[in-house]
């Protein structure tokens, strides 16, 4: 799986934009407590972009959003790309 994330605004360090822990989709599906575990040993990277950008990630990488300090908005258009709906055996994708 891939997502794409197309920037409509401009992504700056003030406007909340998404942090992600490098290489952390590599270990799978993790539960609460790895991710918190993750989080307090990890350094966060901020993905910025301009207007037009597009930030490329995988979906099961530790992400979040930072909270806004500007007024500015932050508005991007998310989409998710897989192979297949079934991403292993008993786990479906959700297809709305």
């Amino acid at each position: 799986m891939i997502a794409l994330r197309l920037s409509l605004d401009d992504s700056t360090p003030a406007n909340g934009p998404l942090r992600v822990l490098p290489d952390t989709h590599r270990e799978g599906v993790l539960s609460d407590a790895r991710i918190a575990d993750l989080a307090s040993g990890t350094r966060a990277v901020e993905c910025v972009a301009a207007a037009g950008g597009v930030v490329a990630m995988r979906p099961l990488i530790v992400h979040a959003s930072s909270k806004s300090v500007g007024g500015q908005p932050r508005r991007v258009l998310h989409v998710e790309y897989a192979a297949r709906l079934e991403l292993r055996p008993g786990v479906v994708l959700a297809v709305t």
